[in-house]
């Protein structure tokens, strides 16, 4: 067994926060809302009733219908990249992460959200996935969490709370400390965040539930295979019975909200974290005894009508469901412009009146007045992604979108107005297009030059 958090990492933390005292500002006015975040794991764009009436997701279509839905909205195309991207406002790329990362991704000094919005008064809370560094000494505490829980590295495995076969396996913690626990992983992830919200007082606070479902390896009880009956393969039906009890669960964060009296002052942020991996093996080897343990064949989500899936720059690997929730702020509504998760710390931020240090260069911006319907149109922006690996970079100006090998001798140009399923590559007709955005392409990429290369693959 690996070491719990060591001395030194707590005295760490506590000096860092106090180096960013008086670094912020906070406007007067309304009180600063509660803020629940909800991050699915490898929820696909077609995994959500409202976009594909054959998914059975009754408490995240509610939320949705009565919230403000973000038609285009972005993130990486795997699970660590975009959890630093959402830390920190920029591009995972910046900090040398493109792929599912178990060394420590970011450096111990970064302005993160759950530290921004600890120095506005919040409380702030992870329960679920961390991913951001599966070591104990790098646990979310160190990061700007007051309490934190969960999984230190990726998805595990349901019951047994197991990682990956290897050195970050025993994974399972409250605050650091490795702990076994019996008990589902959902269910467990659910009563963390529920206990949480009922201790609250009347301070703000800041609720992050990155969930590990729907990730593979699935397996649920009976109770939540009812309705199923139609998937003949039953790898696929434990992946649907997964899916409706991650939206029950959702369902429970939203009574707990609403026992607390807190339903008013709660804003909900909902997202997934990349697109499906359709043909996911269930009974993958790499986790602990899976081929005893878990069903075999493929269990993953759709990202239909888009092309691609989770590790592609195709739209359906970084083009997911999304929406603000806040019914006594927010009128319901359809914003199709494009948004990323850059995006939602400096949203965020401005929100509670929360200045950054000058050293810190959003890659995001603030998006709350689209949001919240005061402003109609978008100004013109430029959106960037980079591949697991490096292997490929993307940009999107306007409605193009460039997609670039590595070495540059491969490139695909899409216009997402007429084509978002980007079944047309228009390259070879739009020549100047094309290199405007390979321009583009080169100007972020050169952000990325002080990156320290950090894309080890989950081992």
């Amino acid at each position: 067994m690996r070491p719990v958090i060591a001395p030194s990492s707590l005295v760490l933390a506590t000096v860092l926060s106090l180096c960013f005292a008086g670094s912020l500002t906070a406007q007067s006015g309304d009180p600063k809302p509660n803020i629940l975040v909800i991050l699915i794991d490898d929820m696909g764009w077609g995994d959500v009733g409202y976009h594909n009436p054959a998914r059975h997701t009754p408490n995240i279509d509610r939320l949705a219908a009565a919230g403000v839905r973000l038609e285009q909205h972005y993130v990486a195309s795997s699970c660590s990249p975009t959890r630093a991207a959402f830390h920190t406002g920029r591009y995972w790329s910046r900090f040398g992460c493109t792929a599912p990362s178990n060394p420590r991704v970011l450096p111990f000094d970064t302005f993160t959200l759950p530290r921004a919005l600890k120095q506005a008064g919040y409380e702030t809370c992870l329960t679920g996935k961390w991913h951001l560094g599966s070591d104990p000494a790098w646990n979310p505490n160190v990061y700007g969490y007051d309490h934190s829980y969960g999984s230190l590295a990726g998805g595990v495995g349901p019951y047994d709370h197991r990682y990956k076969t290897g050195p970050y396996s025993n994974t399972w913690h409250r605050d650091g400390h490795l702990i076994e626990e019996k008990g589902h992983v959902t269910d467990l992830i659910t009563n963390e965040a529920v206990n949480w919200i009922g201790e609250r007082g009347d301070k703000p606070w800041f609720l992050y539930v990155p969930f590990t479902a729907v990730h593979i390896p699935v397996m649920e009880e009976e109770k939540w295979l009812a309705g199923t009956e139609s998937e003949p393969e039953l790898s696929r039906r434990h992946f649907l019975a997964c899916l409706g009890h991650l939206d029950f669960s959702i369902g429970r964060l939203v009574e707990a909200v609403e026992k607390s009296g807190h339903q008013e002052n709660t804003l909900i942020v909902f997202f997934s974290d990349n697109g499906a991996y359709p043909n996911a093996v269930n009974a993958d080897d790499k986790y602990p005894d899976a081929e005893a343990q878990y069903p075999h064949g493929p269990a993953g989500g759709t990202n239909l009508p888009l092309r691609g899936q989770k590790t592609q720059i195709y739209e359906g690997g970084i083009r997911v469901p999304a929406f603000f929730y806040w019914p006594a702020k927010l009128h319901p509504g359809v914003r199709n412009f494009p948004t990323h998760v850059v995006d939602l710390m400096p949203t965020l931020c401005g929100l509670v009146g929360v200045t950054p240090p000058d050293r810190v260069k959003w890659d995001g911006r603030d998006i709350w007045p689209l949001v919240s319907g005061t402003e109609a149109v978008p100004e013109p922006r430029r959106l960037y992604w980079v591949n697991g690996g490096w292997k490929e970079r993307a940009v999107r100006e306007g409605d193009w979108k460039l997609i670039a090998s590595a070495d540059g001798k491969r490139k695909q140009l899409f216009n997402l107005a007429i084509d978002p399923n980007e079944t047309q590559d228009l390259a070879s007709s739009q020549a100047d297009k094309v290199a405007t955005l390979s321009a583009a392409l080169a100007e972020e990429s050169a952000k990325d030059k002080d990156a320290v290369p950090n894309d080890q693959e989950n081992p």
